[in-house]
């Protein structure tokens, strides 16, 4: 599955999935990730509780559901790789899923990296995809 395609071409709704080092679990809705050329899951985040719970416990899980009828999508399970203040990589990432903030927020935010480490479908057992497809 080329992911880096996929959500660029593909419309639906996000989720992500964090917990905290105890197992208190949140979940929130997230726009599509962006894809580095290296593979790796970026999105933009608020210092808000998903990026809290991320400084305790980096794995995470996003679930996609496209906006075509029926269960059509996918699960990502991440690894958080690192995370940076880039207020000009914010704004590009921003602007691609057309979120335009005004001047300034962008720099409250951070660029959180991700590995991905599995691709599955969004229901059922199915075939593990590889990300790198």
């Amino acid at each position: 599955m080329d992911l880096k395609n996929y959500f660029a071409d593909t419309k639906g709704t996000g989720m992500l999935a964090t917990a905290t080092r105890d197992g208190k679990v949140n979940a929130a809705i997230y726009s599509r990730p962006y894809i580095a050329d290296d593979g790796s899951a970026v999105f933009i985040m608020a210092n808000k509780l998903t990026r809290s719970n991320l400084q305790e416990n980096g794995s995470a899980v996003y679930l996609f559901q496209e906006s075509s009828p029926g269960y059509q999508g996918c699960r990502l399970y991440l690894t958080k790789i690192k995370e940076e203040k880039n207020d000009s990589l914010v704004e590009q990432i921003c602007q691609r899923c057309k979120l335009h903030k005004p001047s300034g927020e962008a720099k409250n935010l951070a660029v959180v990296y991700f590995t991905v480490d599995q691709v599955l479908p969004l229901i059922g057992t199915g075939e593990v995809l590889d990300p790198t497809a």
